[in-house]
């Protein structure tokens, strides 16, 4: 029976966190959204469910919405706009802009599943291990934009709450 709950937990923690996780970032940027309106930033909430994030401090002045998840591959203004994932202009305009923190989605539920194997198998510290490859694996991208970083640390952070608390959840309640 024990198995069973394990087996249950680590499903639970792995692919249920992805919505969990996805309605943080939706609730960040509708907490972003209202400080932009209160600072009159133009284009902020045309799409608050949409889970896409645009850096307006280097955002093109061009006739696309910001919110709208278009991205104009020949944009050379230097802005950062998003299709699905964050994308960032190359050097020129003739190449196409550079999407990153690209597998987000499976590295997040790798995560998750490691967390919540280290905690009910009572190894905590892999936790450690977990953060400092997953950090050392985006240190590149995480430097060279701001916003990537501010949307990895949020993710991060509710991914691993979600399965340390699945994991607490089935050890003291389930297993104990």
């Amino acid at each position: 029976m024990n198995a069973l709950w394990i087996a249950v937990a680590l499903l639970t923690a792995g692919f249920v966190g992805w919505p969990v996780t996805a309605l943080v970032f939706k609730l960040a940027r509708t907490i972003d959204d209202k400080a932009d309106a209160h600072a009159g930033v133009a284009g902020s909430g045309d799409d608050p469910s949409a889970d896409v994030t645009v850096d307006r401090e280097r955002a093109p002045e061009s006739g696309t919405e910001q919110g709208a998840g278009k991205a104009d591959a020949g944009d050379a203004t230097g802005g950062n706009t998003v299709n699905g994932d964050i994308t960032v202009p190359r050097e020129s305009a003739a190449e196409p802009t550079t999407r990153i923190l690209r597998g987000g989605a499976i590295i997040g539920v790798l995560e998750r599943l490691a967390v919540c194997l280290a905690i009910l198998a009572g190894q905590p510290v892999a936790i450690a291990y977990v953060v400092a490859i997953k950090g050392l694996g985006r240190f590149a991208e995480l430097k060279e934009t701001p916003v990537a970083a501010e949307r990895f640390i949020i993710g991060t952070l509710s991914s691993m709450l979600w399965a340390a608390g699945v994991a607490a959840f089935t050890k003291v309640v389930l297993l104990g």
